[in-house]
């Protein structure tokens, strides 16, 4: 079955890939460094397009050692 998605969907995903982005970039690792460390395709990720799974987002913050709640306190809310 297809999922589409509603706009405000849309939103919060491209501001989750936002939030992912600036993370790895602030600590100087690059996508493909990422992925040889987690076997998670983050480029996917960045790009928005891709919903991902809570277990996934509690690997990338384990990976960057910040909590699921410091990386949600920098989402933009509407």
């Amino acid at each position: 079955m297809n999922h589409i998605l509603k706009e405000e969907e849309k939103e919060f995903l491209s501001q989750l890939a936002v939030r992912i982005r600036e993370i790895r970039s602030e600590a100087g690792i690059t996508q493909e460094k990422f992925y040889e460390d987690t076997n998670i395709h983050i480029g996917r990720i960045e790009t928005g397009r891709s919903n991902i799974s809570i277990n996934t987002l509690y690997r990338i913050c384990a990976y960057f050692e910040i909590s699921v709640k410091e990386f949600f306190g920098k989402i933009k809310k509407k």
